[in-house]
């Protein structure tokens, strides 16, 4: 059962479930008015509970300064996590963008659910599913065109100059506006849809279900209240939504059998040439073809001069290896010689907020090597490859 509450905000939509009292605040997340209808919300209905879409994660991320400061780089290259930061990144920076123009924090209606849990007592939930899951989950169920596609669009992010106003940002918090908008999402990255959206839902749904009380305030985006509704009187078990999707055994093989095809032609051209000819010439391809293409990926980052040559050196041989990526090396080199500050480190979120700072950070500019340099090795191993197999056959 659900129904709009006349005395509260027109954001607001109650739904009785589980023998609670629900009220749903649906949000824009760059929104002054969101901000003001949270606060109004929590002072008409005194909530025993108030939940908010945020994981433990990104509460910590929000609420914690100090834990930028605090992160490990590179035991973020060694754990392979560079993409999935940089990604969070350059998300954040969009939303950011668009903050400065609304002149109001991106989060802040979660904020000020923060701030009214600790004012009137009430128990604060973060209902969130954790926001990397989220994004394995999405990850892992994409193709390769999608994945293309959806590393395009999270690129596109780093230049969003649109003029946005408060006038469209409140129109976004119009369900019909957001149904019709989510459609359009799902014609284009179903997949994306599905996980992002349908399934966090879900989540959010039976976190809020089973909050702590019989009268919960739920600060959540409004573009989830639709879906929510579906699920509410619903108890569903959410193990399946905390699992990561199986890995495909194509990529191991691929990543093992590319390599060992590779060597096999050096070797038949070292047969066929002996010390000079094809042989050697093929030696020569390998080596700085994939040490040249590495080193400019680095050097686009602007990558210090050791990092460019330890790039150069390194890529003939990690192209070789499925274990070892030429970004991690050349990520470590550069975290070695140009080591982020504590300051740097705090000033991440802040830098990240330019295109600019993306590559002036120490911190930002070592996972911009990582990335960077992968992609030029994994260039040079393509090319490098194909122009000996056709020497050799």
């Amino acid at each position: 059962m659900n129904e709009k509450q006349t005395n509260l905000p027109d954001t607001v939509t109650k739904i009785i479930a589980n023998g609670k009292d629900i009220y749903l605040v649906g949000t824009a997340h760059v929104s002054k008015q969101s901000v003001d209808d949270v606060k109004t919300t929590v002072e008409a209905v005194k909530p025993d509970s108030i939940c908010i879409e945020l994981c433990e994660a990104r509460y910590i991320s929000m609420t914690q300064k100090s834990a930028w400061k605090e992160m490990n780089l590179f035991r973020v290259i060694k754990e392979k996590k560079t993409l999935f930061l940089l990604a969070q990144l350059l998300l954040a920076s969009f939303y950011r963008k668009i903050g400065e123009q609304m002149g109001v924090q991106p989060g802040a209606e979660m904020l000020e659910g923060i701030k009214q849990a600790e004012s009137t007592g009430a128990e604060l939930v973060v209902a969130d599913r954790d926001v990397e899951i989220t994004l394995k989950r999405v990850w892992g169920h994409l193709g390769l065109w999608n994945k293309m596609k959806l590393a395009s669009h999270l690129m596109m992010s780093l230049f969003f100059n649109e003029d946005i106003d408060d006038k469209l940002i409140e129109e976004m918090k119009e369900q019909d506006q957001l149904e019709q908008m989510m459609e359009g999402f799902a014609d284009e990255f179903p997949e994306i849809k599905k996980r992002l959206i349908d399934e966090r839902d879900i989540y959010l749904a039976q976190k809020i279900r089973n909050a702590p009380g019989t009268t919960i305030v739920a600060v959540v985006g409004a573009g989830h209240v639709p879906g929510m509704q579906k699920h509410m009187d619903e108890d569903i078990d959410l193990a399946p939504l905390m699992e990561l999707p199986p890995k495909s055994i194509l990529p191991t093989i691929l990543k093992w059998a590319f390599p060992s095809l590779l060597i096999g032609l050096i070797v038949f051209a070292v047969f066929q040439g002996g010390k000079t000819g094809p042989s050697m010439e093929s030696i020569y391809i390998w080596f700085l073809v994939n040490g040249i293409l590495t080193a400019l990926g680095a050097a686009l980052a602007l990558a210090h001069p050791l990092t460019i040559v330890a790039a150069f050196l390194a890529a003939p041989f990690t192209s070789l290896n499925p274990m070892i990526a030429a970004g991690w090396v050349t990520g470590l080199v550069q975290a070695g010689v140009r080591n982020p500050t504590v300051a740097d480190l705090e000033d991440l979120p802040n830098a990240t907020a330019s295109v600019k700072g993306f590559w002036t950070n120490p911190a930002s500019r070592i996972l911009l090597v990582v990335v960077m340099a992968n992609i030029g090795s994994s260039l040079g191993t393509f090319i490098a490859g194909s122009w000996i197999a056709m020497k050799v056959m």
